[in-house]
């Protein structure tokens, strides 16, 4: 069955390219920044369980990619509200410019079905996180 994934009652072949911004799209997530969102976007989806198939930080967005195991809206909450706790708490001095708040992130989120695209979306993150570079 190659690409299907099994859960203990459900075979699948689905993900969710997710893609979400610093609040206004500032062009921050770089340097140790990128590599603390990185760690905890592992970290705290480990911890429900979720697989992290790409991921893509570049430095006004992130790119995501996920098995449908969780409630999208929940896991969003989950990650970026604990993501802005610790960015907050590492990074106080972004706490204290007015243009930040308690807000870290933008309100929502892009999100879509991959199933037999998969490959197409994973080229285009690639492609995204190169292009950014360039």
């Amino acid at each position: 069955m190659g690409k299907y994934r099994k859960l203990s009652h459900t075979m699948y072949k689905c993900e969710y390219h997710i893609v979400w911004t610093p609040k206004y799209r500032y062009k921050i997530l770089k340097g140790e920044l990128a590599s603390l969102i990185i760690r905890d976007i592992h970290k705290l989806s480990a911890m429900k369980d979720v697989l992290i198939e790409e991921l893509s930080v570049q430095e006004d967005h992130i790119h995501c990619s996920v098995p449908p195991k969780i409630s999208i809206s929940t896991y969003m909450g989950f990650l970026k509200g604990k993501i802005a706790i610790k960015v907050f708490r590492s990074y106080p001095k972004l706490k204290r410019k007015l243009y930040w708040g308690n807000h870290f992130w933008s309100r929502g989120y892009f999100v879509s079905t991959v199933g037999l695209d998969e490959e197409l979306i994973r080229r285009y993150i690639r492609f995204q996180e190169k292009n950014d570079r360039d």
